[in-house]
């Protein structure tokens, strides 16, 4: 049994889409991030970035004692290595789809979170800012949109938790400034994984869990999210 702690931001969605694939049993325990729950003593123990997702696993395939994973990249392979799915077992295929991996854990959920941040959330609108992450946004989609051309999936013909890592922060590209039309290669990949039943039971969870905090004028959320020493 995998338990989960998770609230339905982009990188808790990436867990819970490969555990719906992989049809592996899992218990959520939500961390309202918005309330300060990531902050907590219990769950600092196995999340010490105070971030979550943040998952143990308490079968271990050393048959010891629970083991507990943070960050979501992370998770993705331990899940991925510890069930043999969703990670090619080549290893020319598995170096593709990790570099992807990584690629989308350094770059693409960093720079996006600060589109998010400076266009959304920040109560000054800072024209350069804005520019800036806009501007790296569109960079970093055409990257993934020229790497989708003439492939199914970013690793290839393959699924693989580089789709499901990738994925989710592309979900919100209107409030990113983005339009997919722009961008036809990378729309078809996320027309498809969008259809995908599991894609569609994992955010369907998402929705489940989630309390409606407006980051926009809850002060107080605000300043436990981005206030912070």
């Amino acid at each position: 049994m995998i338990e989960l702690h998770y609230w339905p931001t982009p990188n808790g969605h990436k867990i819970t889409m490969f555990l719906e694939e992989a049809g592996l049993p899992y218990e959520i325990r939500p961390v309202n991030i918005g309330k300060g729950e990531q902050f907590k003593p219990e769950f600092l123990r196995i999340s010490p970035n105070n971030r979550m997702p943040a998952i143990v696993d308490r079968a271990p395939t050393d048959g010891g004692a629970p083991i507990s994973v943070f960050e979501s990249g992370a998770i993705l392979q331990y899940l991925a290595e510890k069930n043999d799915r969703f990670l090619p077992l080549d290893p020319r295929g598995r170096a593709t789809a990790m570099e992807w991996l990584f690629w989308q854990v350094g770059g693409l959920g960093p720079m996006l979170g600060q589109n998010h941040h400076f266009n959304r959330y920040a109560p000054e609108k800072i024209p350069y800012a804005i520019e800036r992450y806009v501007n790296e946004t569109h960079r970093l989609y055409g990257v993934l949109n020229r790497r989708l051309d003439g492939r199914r999936f970013i690793a290839g013909t393959e699924y693989t938790i580089a789709d499901m890592a990738a994925y989710p922060w592309i979900v919100p590209h209107e409030a990113q400034g983005m339009t997919l039309v722009e961008f036809p290669h990378l729309k078809i990949w996320f027309e498809a994984i969008r259809e995908r039943a599991a894609t569609q039971r994992a955010y369907a969870i998402g929705e489940t869990v989630k309390e409606q905090t407006d980051l926009r004028t809850d002060e107080e959320a605000r300043r436990i999210l981005f206030g912070q020493r």
